[in-house]
């Protein structure tokens, strides 16, 4: 059966359809001020090594020392991913050589993770709802830095990365477009801030993911689905560290379309890790695909299982804040808001925090679409989310209330906006102050409408076979009055004037 939901999903090849399978990886720094196995100091914009303890170097003798808060931010992570919190859990060594992996291994979890599965609900951007499922959440130290444009014949070592905590989320294969995949980890990071486990800024590398793409053809995805059998599907080709929503959907239509074309040509896939070049818009070939005796994982000698209480575990959730899809739940039944009001404003917690402190007492969808609308376009124009706004939410209230009252009319709110936003005060002192007040008097809007019947006889007498051009005289009036004249007035006494 093919439903419009399956055929959406479906790329056209020269012999016949074609379906993306993904599963990501998100990498997500640990809001922590100290590394995960040392007290070295976590932060952005430290001179190079300046944050690196012995034991980030790989100093012979040095021995790790968990840090309890990334253990509780990986707790508060997993229960807010609808996650099975494991209480037993090992750290592993993975072996392999790079100069900016001084001890010559990582330290991460391979066999007993610290998370198990659990379930995610993103909403699509049709405003339908998909459930993807998580595998997995294990802590793992992160590598350092090489950089090698300071000097043409050799590279340079940043170790301040080097130990940092990270959470990496593994997903099921149930994201099945590039749509898909930019709206997961939207919700992931979504998730991570309104937990305050992460701060979400991949610009800064702290948040990013790997996308395992593959395509098979158009059914087997079902088949998969119904039996678990991975010989349904493609061979994957691993993405690393995608750091844009913007490049993500691009590496996976790049991606989906060179292996589409190999296979159509007879070819078959190798798997492999790739890297996304967003200059030319392209995938290119890392290295091969490793597998886990690869890296020759065991137990970490230096580090005792670690076994959580479960006392502990429940204290975490008896603290989690309220997350994105109880809020949108909440603004539906609280504020009557449609559905895709509550996704908009829980994008955001800052967003959602502001619009809930204006809305108090006031027409919610009449605030919503100006927090949503005017304000967001001006915040984002000049760099600033929600915490930075400089309008406080009662302006907002009462530019609201001023429209509910019949003082100014939505067309005057965007100009007493304006104002307000220029600094000028308050909107009640920006009205006042400028003679913005709607005018109400009938009496002076009849007269203005009888000036203008009387001098556009021709258009008065063609209304009534064509009504629409009443707009035309509206128009006119709002004109005539600075666009202060109540719009309904102007409306009801056209149309009496007029005969409609």
């Amino acid at each position: 059966m093919t439903d419009t939901a399956t055929t959406s999903k479906l790329i056209q090849g020269r012999t016949g359809d074609w379906e993306i399978v993904m599963g990501l990886e998100i990498h997500a720094q640990v809001a922590s001020n100290a590394k995960l196995f040392s007290g070295a100091a976590v932060g952005f914009g430290a001179g190079p090594n300046e944050q690196v303890s012995l034991i980030d170097a790989g100093f012979p003798g040095m021995l790790p020392t968990l840090n309890k808060h990334c253990v509780e931010q990986a707790v508060r992570t997993g229960l807010g991913l609808n996650a099975a919190i494991n209480r037993k859990s090992q750290f592993d060594r993975k072996n392999y050589f790079y100069p900016d992996l001084p001890q010559g291994y990582q330290i991460s979890q391979l066999y007993f993770p610290i998370v198990g599965e659990g379930v995610v609900e993103v909403e699509a951007e049709d405003g339908s709802f998909f459930n993807v499922g998580i595998e997995r959440l294990h802590l793992e130290q992160d590598a350092g830095k090489l950089i090698h444009d300071l000097s043409p014949t050799e590279s340079y070592v940043d170790l301040n990365r080097a130990g940092t905590a990270l959470m990496e989320i593994v997903s099921r294969p149930d994201i099945r477009s590039p749509e898909e995949a930019v709206a997961y980890v939207k919700k992931i990071r979504t998730i991570l801030i309104y937990l305050g486990t992460c701060d979400g800024d991949m610009e800064k590398g702290n948040l990013r993911a790997d996308v395992n793409v593959s395509v098979c053809r158009a059914g087997n995805y079902e088949k998969f689905k119904a039996t678990g059998d991975f010989s349904h599907l493609g061979t994957r080709c691993e993405i690393k560290n995608v750091n844009s929503f913007r490049f993500i959907s691009q590496a996976i239509n790049y991606e989906a379309r060179r292996q589409i074309e190999i296979l159509e040509d007879g070819g078959k896939i190798d798997q492999e890790t790739r890297l996304y070049d967003p200059t030319a818009g392209e995938t290119r070939s890392m290295r091969s695909k490793e597998e886990a005796n690869d890296y020759r994982y065991f137990p970490d000698p230096d580090l005792l299982p670690l076994e959580l209480e479960q006392a502990w575990i429940d204290a975490i959730k008896a603290d989690l804040p309220e997350l994105p899809d109880a809020k949108r739940r909440r603004l539906m039944a609280d504020y009557g808001l449609s559905q895709y009001d509550a996704v908009v404003l829980i994008s955001e917690q800052a967003k959602a925090d502001y619009f809930e402190a204006a809305a108090k007492g006031r027409d919610a969808k009449l605030v919503a679409n100006w927090v949503t609308n005017e304000l967001s376009a001006r915040l984002a124009a000049d760099h600033l989310d929600f915490s930075q706004s400089p309008l406080p939410a009662a302006h907002v209230a009462e530019l609201v209330a001023l429209i509910e009252e019949g003082v100014i009319s939505s067309k005057i709110a965007k100009e007493v906006f304006d104002h307000v936003w220029s600094g000028e005060g308050s909107p009640r002192q920006v009205v006042e102050a400028r003679g913005l007040v709607q005018v109400n008097d009938t009496g002076a809007i009849e007269k203005a409408v009888d000036e203008i019947i009387a001098a556009n006889p021709d258009k008065a007498a063609a209304v009534a076979e064509k009504p629409q051009a009443l707009g035309w005289f509206v128009g006119q009036v709002m004109k005539a009055t600075g666009g202060k004249a109540n719009p309904a007035s102007v409306n009801d006494i056209l149309k009496a004037k007029l005969g409609l």
